[in-house]
């Protein structure tokens, strides 16, 4: 008599575990594939030697998940809109870096993730003296939300602090839009 119940419980488990493969799959609703691109503005503040500037900078990003909660992706961009303080002017030039996200995949359109990983900024600040430009890279980290649009879109807000050394910062918060393949 037990073997026909053990039987008949493990025979009915298995649609269950089928079901909660296919339901498992289904809980990371943020973007359509694991690769994907994207382009965000990043209204940038940068910190050095006692001035204070915002500049915005436009840039690109490809990555891929490896898993719906951790993926790897690469960004470069270049500077849009220059600020001027005492006479100088200063601007982004580029960046560009490599970064790891780990991401709160769930049901609901938004996914928050935190990001971090290396980037190379190029700032420079013009006078009537002549042009300096600082050619650095730094530990970089941030922490966004993607808000899915589409299954192959999703809007993100984000905010980074892209370098932090020598008495120099330069931090940013960005909008964007991600396309999904």
């Amino acid at each position: 008599m037990k073997k026909p119940i053990a039987l008949m419980l493990g025979l009915s488990a298995v649609p269950l575990m089928a079901f909660s493969q296919s339901a498992s799959a289904d809980v990371y609703k943020s973007g359509g594939g694991a690769l994907y691109a994207g382009l965000n503005y990043s209204f940038i503040n940068i910190e050095s030697d006692g001035d204070d500037v915002d500049v915005g900078t436009l840039s690109a990003k490809v990555g891929g998940l490896v898993t719906p909660f951790f993926g790897l992706e690469a960004r470069g961009g270049f500077g849009v809109d220059d600020d001027r303080t005492g006479g100088v002017d200063y601007s982004l030039d580029n960046f560009f870096g490599g970064y790891a996200t780990l991401n709160l995949a769930n049901e609901s359109p938004a996914t928050p993730y935190v990001i971090f990983g290396v980037t190379r900024v190029e700032v420079e600040a013009e006078s009537f003296l002549g042009t300096t430009t600082e050619d650095e890279s730094d530990f970089s980290y941030g922490a966004g939300v993607n808000v899915e649009l589409s299954p192959e879109v999703s809007g993100n807000v984000e905010y980074m602090r892209y370098y932090d050394k020598n008495g120099s910062t330069v931090d940013g918060l960005g909008l964007g839009v991600t396309f999904y393949f």
